[in-house]
Formats: C-alpha cells, sequence, structure tokens
C-alpha cells in the first residue's frame, strides 16, 4: 500500500491506512519496531501510538526501540515521542548480548558487491525477538531518508543495524567507509544495502514482517509526512527512496564556503548522532572551508561507554589514518570494533575543510583532543545566533554562510 500526498498524509488517512493494515490477520502477539528519539522528525512516534491504540484491547503488544547502538531511550524522551503508550512497554535491546545469529552472507557475495575492497563473510545476528515463533506480526516502522552507511535509510537496516549485532553492524558500518560515502549517500543498491537484502531474502523471509515506512519533512516541531508505505515488497521501499530524493535532497550550485548547523539539544548529545552536520553536507563544502558545528548539548563522543573511549582515544584523524591505525597490530580494540573506525572515518572532512565544534558540554581540551577545531558554545552562539538565522543563505558581519537548522533529514549536494 503506497500512499503519497504532495501536502501532507492527515492524521485521520494516517489512521485509515494502518487500520487497513492490520485486516483479516488473527493477532493475539505483536512486536513493534520503531526508531528512538534520534529520529524524532520521522512520524514514526505517532505511528506506533496509533498501532498501539489498535491493538492494546485484543492482543499482547510489545515494543522495541531499534536503537543499534544507540544509548536506551529515556521516560521523557518515550514520551515525547510515543505520547501516551506506556514507558514500561519498552524493550531495550543490546547489540552485545541480546542477539542470535541466524546466518551468514558469503565471502564472495560482499567481494562482488564491494568490487573487491571487501573479502570477508559477514555474520547475520539479530535480536532474539525477531524469531520468537510466538510473534503474529513484525511492524518495522521508520523513516527513508539519505544516510552515510546504507546510502538511504530505513527498510532492512531497521532489522540488521537498529536490531542488529555487533558483527553485522561493525561489519556493514566499515563496508560503506571502504566503498565510500559520496558513492552511496542518497542512492538505493549500495554494497551495504545488498547486504542486508541478501541477509533478509534469506535468512528472515519466514517471519511475518512488515515494513511501515514514511517520508517527511519539517518545519521547526512540525512534521510532514508525505508518503507511506506498507508491505513487504521491496518496491515500496523503491518508492519511498524515490520520494525521499525528490524531498530530502538540496542541490547547491556551487560549493559552500562556511555552514553552520545547529544540532537540536533533544535529539543530539554526542558527536556520534552530532556528526550528521558532517556527512550529511561534505558534498557541498568547498576545499579550505568551514564547517561550524552549534552543538549545545552534546557532551561525549560515543553512545555507549567503551565507543566513547574509543572515539577519545583515536579521534576524528581521516580515512587513511583510520584505516592505517585499524590495520596496526597494537590496535586490537579499534579492530573489535569497527562501527567505531568507519564512525571516525564519517565524521572527518580528510583535511578537505575545517571543522569546528562548538559543544555547550565538552571542554576544548575534549574536543581538540577528539581532531576538531573548538569554539565555545557561547561565543559561536552569539555570533551565529540560531533564532535569527534562517536555512539557507545569511549574511554575518558581512560574510555570507549557509545555515542548517537540522541536518536529520537532509543531504547537501553540490551539483558539480
Amino acid at each position: 500500500m503506497i500512499y503519497e500526498r504532495e501536502h501532507g498524509i492527515d492524521d485521520g488517512l494516517l489512521r485509515e491506512a494502518l487500520a487497513k493494515s492490520l485486516e483479516d490477520r488473527d493477532l493475539k502477539k505483536v512486536l513493534i519496531l520503531p526508531p528512538d528519539f534520534t529520529r524524532m522528525y520521522s512520524g514514526a512516534g505517532k505511528i506506533t501510538q496509533i498501532y498501539y491504540e489498535l491493538l492494546k484491547d485484543t492482543c499482547q503488544v510489545d515494543i522495541m526501540p531499534a536503537l543499534g547502538t544507540h544509548a536506551p531511550m529515556t521516560e521523557e524522551e518515550w514520551k515525547a515521542f510515543f505520547g501516551d503508550v506506556p514507558f514500561d512497554k519498552m524493550i531495550v535491546h543490546n547489540w552485545r548480548t541480546d542477539v542470535v545469529k541466524v546466518g551468514e552472507v558469503p565471502a564472495s557475495f560482499v567481494s562482488e558487491v564491494s568490487e573487491g575492497l571487501v573479502n570477508n563473510a559477514i555474520d547475520v545476528e539479530v535480536n532474539r525477538r525477531l524469531v520468537d515463533p510466538s510473534y503474529d506480526l513484525i511492524l518495522s516502522v521508520g523513516q527513508v531518508v539519505p544516510h552515510e552507511v546504507v546510502g538511504m535509510a530505513n527498510y532492512g537496516k531497521n532489522l540488521f543495524v537498529g536490531c542488529g549485532g555487533s558483527s553485522m553492524i561493525n561489519s556493514s558500518h566499515m563496508l560503506g567507509a571502504f566503498y565510500g560515502m559520496e558513492r552511496i549517500m542518497g542512492k538505493d543498491f549500495s554494497p551495504v544495502r545488498r547486504v542486508f537484502d541478501y541477509a533478509e531474502q534469506n535468512f528472515l523471509a519466514d517471519i511475518p514482517l512488515v515494513y511501515v515506512l514514511t517520508t517527511t519533512t519539517n518545519k521547526g516541531d512540525e512534521i510532514t509526512i508525505h508518503g507511506l508505505y506498507i508491505g513487504r515488497d521491496r518496491s515500496n521501499f523503491e518508492a519511498a527512496v524515490k520520494k525521499s530524493q525528490e524531498i530530502n535532497l538540496t542541490h547547491m550550485k556551487e560549493r559552500l564556503k562556511k555552514v553552520v548547523v545547529y544540532l537540536d539539544p533533544r535529539e543530539f548529545k554526542s558527536t556520534w548522532l552530532g556528526n550528521k552536520s558532517v556527512y550529511r553536507t561534505r558534498m557541498a563544502i568547498a576545499d579550505g572551508g568551514e564547517l561550524i558545528v552549534l552543538a549545545p548539548a552534546v557532551g561525549r563522543f560515543g553512545e555507549d561507554d567503551e565507543n566513547d573511549r574509543l572515539i577519545r582515544k583515536y579521534g576524528y584523524v581521516g580515512r587513511e589514518n583510520v584505516l592505517k591505525l585499524v590495520e596496526a597490530p597494537e590496535n586490537e580494540d579499534l579492530r573489535q570494533n569497527l562501527s567505531v573506525a568507519a564512525h571516525l572515518i564519517h565524521g572527518s572532512s580528510d583535511g578537505r575543510f575545517k571543522i569546528t565544534y562548538c559543544a555547550g558540554k565538552l571542554t576544548e581540551e575534549e574536543v581538540r583532543g577528539a581532531a576538531f577545531n573548538y569554539m565555545s558554545y557561547e561565543e559561536a552562539s552569539a555570533k551565529y545566533d540560531p533564532s535569527k538565522l534562517v536555512d539557507g543563505f545569511n549574511t554575518v558581519d558581512g560574510e555570507e554562510i549557509f545555515y542548517i537548522s537540522n541536518p536529520a533529514l537532509g543531504l547537501w549536494v553540490c551539483d558539480d
């Protein structure tokens, strides 16, 4: 089922479509896999709430946010995202311990899709609940939007990364980093996407899965759902990809010399998430340019303690340096956490432009220790006041800058 409305899908049509997706099903136990609060503009919170209301009186409903490596949702975030769905309905996915291996993507396939850049097999691990036969229906809810690892987010990514284990998360992130972000972002059929497709077709074909995908834009906290795509068939995802390419990509005629990105304090508390400011803009920033990241709530690097430690240890030192660090015999901790290595590659400009992080809850020593430039948030926000800037071009003290109020839903690309 595909619903697309230029001016947005209203709540009445949304509820009608979700109810229709449940028709003619004998349901006693349902698992919902929404994103977490870091996808606050996906519309998935409202969708999860509607599904819960439709199902709660007739069957057991479990809700497990597809956290991937993210920190578990707080009660405040849960209520802001899922409304009156009880907080005790939350199941926390643990990507390190709460998974089972369901198969292996062969090395020959990985080598083929990566053009020989990666030649190892990839274990396919998912949260054990996905293969629990007691569930009559699994609803994978989420947004299709440009993504640095897989090209376009969601579909199988929600299962194999959001609800996946360390092997798939590490391997897929490094596969994308080896292949190159610029070759992937905003596109379908990346090497990582083809690995996810292989894993679903070969190892999860028999689970009672339905995807509920959205394409959205936002103005402030006002979310517009332009497309809703419900079903298991890949054609639904492909339609969502096409729509997202229309509404979430911004094409620039010339490269930008100075870009200022604001990170909403409710959504971005780590550079792990906040580096969307880097990789969503890197294809639009000029050589020798500057990216200024206004990050009032960023107070750590990784979303969990081990990832945070590794980022502090190695820093965002560029693709070639990270690859050398991975190969060095003494760096076993980095080799065991390749998603961190990939993240370090994603968060660097490779020396092509300057990244100045204005993190409200990190010290200058911490920021510079991770290989970023530093400016205090107070100084930066006084000059580049988010309350006065508008999305797009602005003039500040006689200088032209390009301002982005939230990098999460977009990809900015220079047409050259």
